[in-house]
């Protein structure tokens, strides 16, 4: 794997807590109104520690980061963070991905989704893969812009071709730019499985410039 941003990893315990197994009953509480997902989180932390995990996340400023960014070529600010010369973007401590390989009009994160990711249903939210897709989309397109030229999102189409789940390990973004015009820019990425190869999902962003 590529020099990390992320510097620390949740220890998150692996057992299922509706598995019946001892003591994994979760204490379901009466109605309680509108509340925070936190405030809520918290609550049952109280009444159901057995089934209960915690994470500490650590960010630095991102006003800083980007005003020292604006003053290199996007491929450079890039490598200072893949380095560790400048803090990694606090979405990518929230959501365990790092840059791996990089190179101008190409860009590789990999990434490790856990519990913390997950929806209701039981699986990973299909946003983390949006997320992953999407910088790492916008970061091929980033590496081709010269210092004082920006850009911006445009559009974003992300297709799911697999569920994700905690046990799945590194998941490997791979995007290429495809088109550079002088406005705007395309790009191509798909979403696989380290350990499998399989394909989880495949996503297209187009960028425009800003200059």
């Amino acid at each position: 794997m590529g020099a990390s941003v992320i510097r620390g990893r949740a220890e998150l315990a692996r057992r299922d807590p509706f598995d019946g197994g001892p003591g994994a009953a979760l204490t379901i509480a009466p109605g309680r109104g509108a509340e925070s997902a936190t405030d809520a989180a918290e609550a049952f932390a109280r009444r159901s520690p057995e089934t209960t995990r915690s994470r500490t996340v650590t960010w630095q400023d991102p006003a800083v980061s980007a005003a020292a960014g604006a003053r290199m070529s996007g491929l450079e600010y890039i490598r200072a963070i893949q380095a560790g010369e400048i803090p990694p973007p606090p979405i990518a401590v929230v959501m365990n991905f790092s840059i791996a390989e990089l190179e101008e009009g190409r860009a590789v994160f990999e990434g490790e989704p856990g519990e913390e990711h997950y929806n209701p249903i039981g699986v990973v939210h299909g946003g983390y893969a949006a997320t992953i897709l999407d910088s790492v989309l916008g970061c091929a397109v980033h590496t081709t812009c010269p210092a004082g030229v920006g850009y911006t999102s445009q559009t974003l189409e992300v297709k799911y071709l697999r569920p994700i789940t905690r046990d799945i390990g590194v998941v490997r973004a791979e995007a290429e730019v495809v088109h550079r015009g002088r406005r705007n820019a395309t790009s191509e990425a798909r979403l696989i499985a380290e350990d499998t190869g399989k394909l989880l999902a495949t996503g297209t962003s187009t960028c425009l410039i800003l200059d």
